[in-house]
This record gives C-alpha cells, structure tokens and sequence, in this order.
C-alpha cells in the first residue's frame, strides 16, 4: 500500500477554498450550553431499561441511532432510538437559523464541519455508551417475511449500553456470540434485503474510496471495507425512513427523498451495456434482481455498476402540505421514503421526525415545522451538492498527495467506462479513481497502467494504458 510522506495533509486550502466554517458564533455556542438540559426530560417514556447498542465507525462521536431488534412469537420486534435534536433547538433562534445555513455535517480527513455544536452533537444529544439520553423512540413490528405491521413513535429516555463498530459486530456474528441486541439482526436484515429487490430497489455496490490516518502524520487511500453488518444496519434505517413516509403520506404533510424511476431507453442501454460486457441478463429478470446477484468484486461488475449509476438521477427533497405530491417514491429503494434517522447530522431529519411524532400523537403539526417545508428542500440540496464536492475534492487531494512521488510508475486497474481515446479507471492499489489516456480501451477489462502526471495544487493525476 503507497502512502503519503508526514510532510503532506494540510487540508486548510481546501476548507478555504469551499468557505467553510471554522467554528460557530457566540451565540450559537451559548444557546448550544444553555440547551444542554432537556426541558422535555419529565414528559419522556423511560425506556432505559432496553438494552440498546449503537454500531458506527471506529471513534465515531456524533451518535444517531442505537437499537434493539428481537425475535417475537410472529416476526420481529425493533426498537430504533434517534438523538431528539429538536428539543435541543429552539425554533427560530441562533441553533436553528446557524444549522438550516449549515445543512449537514461535512466529513474530512483532518476533521468534521458539524451540523451543531460538540456540546450537542458529541455530548448531551449524542448517544453515547452508559448515558440516560432524550430520543425519538421508534417501535416497529414486523411479520416474519420483514413487513412492518405496526409502528408506534414517541419521545423517551433512553441508555445506550455498548458502542460497537461494524468490524466487532462482524467478528462477533462470525464466532457465534452475537451482543442480545443484534443477535436477530442478520436473520432481519437478510430478509429486508430479500424483500428490497421484490420492491424493485437499486444497489449498487461500486468501490468506495476511503481516507485513513497514517501513524507519521500522512494519509493513506484504500478500499473502503464493506461487510454484511454494513447492509443489515442500513436496512434498519431503511425501515424506519420508510415508516415515516408512511405516516406523512396518509397524513398529507411532509417532506421525502424521491428519485424519480428510471426511464426504459435508460434500462435498454443497460442491459445493452452487460450484453458488451459479457454478462448475461435473462429478459425477465428485473435490474434489482440482476444486480443484486452480480459478484461486486468481479472487474465487469464494477464497470456495470459504474453505467448504472446513469440510471439513478434526479434525487431530491419533495415536501407537501395538503396534496401529495407527483412523486412519492425513490427508485433506488423501491418506495416511498424519508430521512429521520440522522438528525444529529442532516437537517431534513429533526423537521420530517416532528411531524411524524404530531401525527402519531394526534396533534396539529407545529406551525413551525409546517413554515420550514417551503425551505430545507432547497436547504438539503444545497449541502448535498456542497458534502458531494468537499468528499471528492479531498479524495482528489490524497490522490495527488500520495502518488507525487510515483511518476513513471505502473500499476493494475480496471477500466470503468470507455470512450474512443481514454477511459475512467480504478487503480487498486491505491484505491483511486482516474482518467486514463489509451486505444481501445473496454470496459470491464483489467489492464495495465502508467502514472505520467501529477498536479497537487489543481488535485489532478494522468495515467496511460502501460
């Protein structure tokens, strides 16, 4: 594995470059101390005798979710806590008007760009282990094939009692000793995959870049590691946005994540694209069912999922109020579905968690709340478009950074997408992502490359078939 010397990783230029904050005003830090308390800790359910576990990134602190998943007499039985930013952020003061600017966490390798301050986010509203906390507790039922048959939404205190990361998670399924709390978990997260694909949900699983510390100060690129915990956890989340969609439709107010579906040329030219590729595609089998069977790890795999991409445009926040909208649906889920399981990160989610706790409750959404729908959507597009930009620039970066001083050198790639003269490649080793200049390049073929250029101010790399 190449790294890069200690002397690189100065990510400031980038910062500066995207605008982005160094820190947050005064009184936004104040109104952040003094909402430390929850006004709302008497009213609570208490739950803390459930025994929740939060699965994250190693050293993660801003903790969203913790969970319980049983097995029942008649399916399963989860129990989704989500941090309740909302009784931490008055409405209309410096929090709220700071974080619809902000829109979302902004992750980089030198460190995060926070949705609110760490005394909320990595402190009294973050789920850390062996701490009473305020959350949005989310109880759904499901029969044995995974549906949810019943769904019930308040706020409660509640304790998470271990913070795992999806590696321990794995290593403990693995040896047969599963944490109680997850130990349904696979049998659940098997089948809410099995009943993602009848739906008609798009996956695609394209190598994703990952940015690690080096121990002499550098920084290191690698594939980002993906295990079935991974998937499992996500279909938990899933479920829940998926829920909550289904109370803001029947309630007709509210605001979802839609992806328009693709359309049929689009569909054509994929199966067009896995013909040239050599992988057969049986006409009645649907694009879920193809690709979920496709080996991710197979070069042709990769560059199929890098055309299917084409297939998954459009995506934004639809709100409504009153009359549903056109679009209720995302392609890429197979249904309709909102965010609520991240409100410590994405702003979208503390206002679709308020509505979905009015109408469970039997109460008129707060006005508030209804006033913010003609908003975050453009809010959440602007910091999606922002988050997408500042990752890519900073994996650009480390590519840079790391292949400065390999000029001249060769290494093995697979061609992702072809044209006439050049080609869109992944480098394995590093895991990097590049343009590459050579005839008759085809995709899904493995090949041998050249590094011939490298601009670290611009974050631009060149490569030629070797």
């Amino acid at each position: 594995m190449i790294r890069t010397h200690s002397a690189g990783g100065d990510f400031g230029p980038l910062r500066a470059e995207f605008s982005l904050p160094e820190s947050f005003g005064p009184d936004v830090l104040a109104e952040a101390e003094a909402a430390v308390l929850d006004p709302l800790a008497e009213r609570r359910e208490d739950a803390t005798d459930l025994p929740f576990v939060t699965i994250d990134p190693p050293g993660a602190k801003d903790l969203d979710q913790a969970m319980v998943v049983e097995k029942t007499a008649h399916g399963f039985r989860v129990h989704y806590a989500i941090a309740d930013l909302a009784s931490f952020v008055p409405p209309g003061g410096a929090l709220d008007r700071e974080s619809r600017l902000r829109g979302q966490t902004l992750y980089l390798p030198d460190g995060n760009v926070p949705l609110h301050p760490p005394v909320l986010s990595e402190g009294a509203a973050s789920l850390l282990p062996g701490e009473i906390r305020p959350a949005v507790l989310w109880t759904i039922e499901t029969d044995e094939a995974g549906e949810p048959t019943a769904t019930r939404v308040r706020r409660a205190l509640v304790r998470s009692t271990e913070q795992f990361d999806y590696e321990t998670v794995q290593a403990a399924l693995d040896a047969g000793n599963p944490h109680p709390s997850v130990a349904a978990l696979p049998e659940l997260g098997r089948r809410r995959r099995e009943l993602a694909v009848r739906r008609g949900a798009v996956e695609l699983q394209l190598p994703e870049q990952e940015i690690s510390g080096d121990p002499d100060g550098g920084w290191v690129l690698a594939r980002r590691p993906r295990t079935v915990v991974d998937a499992w956890n996500a279909e938990i989340s899933l479920l829940t946005g998926m829920a909550a969609a289904r109370i803001m439709i029947d309630a007709r107010v509210g605001v979802l994540r839609t992806l328009p579906d693709p359309e049929p040329e689009a569909v054509d030219w994929l199966r067009r694209s896995a013909e040239a590729l050599g992988i057969a595609w049986a006409p009645e089998t649907t694009v879920s069912e193809f690709l979920s069977r496709l080996d991710p790890g197979q070069p042709a795999s990769m560059a199929l999922y890098a055309d299917t991409t084409r297939l998954l445009r459009g995506a934004g926040y639809t709100a409504f109020d009153g009359e549903l909208p056109a679009l209720t649906t995302h392609a890429g889920i197979g249904g309709a579905y909102a965010h609520v399981t991240a409100p410590i990160r994405r702003l979208v989610d503390r206002f679709a968690t308020e509505i979905c706790l009015a109408v469970s409750a039997g109460r008129e959404v707060p006005e508030w709340v209804r006033a913010a729908l003609a908003d975050v959507p453009d809010r959440m597009m602007a910091s999606d478009t922002l988050a997408a930009k500042v990752e890519r620039a900073c994996i650009d970066q480390v590519e840079a950074w790391v292949l400065a001083e390999h000029i001249g050198g060769e290494f093995s790639a697979v061609v992702l997408r072809a044209d006439e003269n050049k080609a869109e490649i992944l480098v394995e080793d590093p895991t990097v992502m590049a343009k590459c200049a050579g005839e008759k390049l085809t995709a899904g073929e493995r090949i041998g490359v050249r590094l011939t250029a490298v601009d670290v101010e611009k974050r631009k790399v060149s490569f030629e078939r070797a």
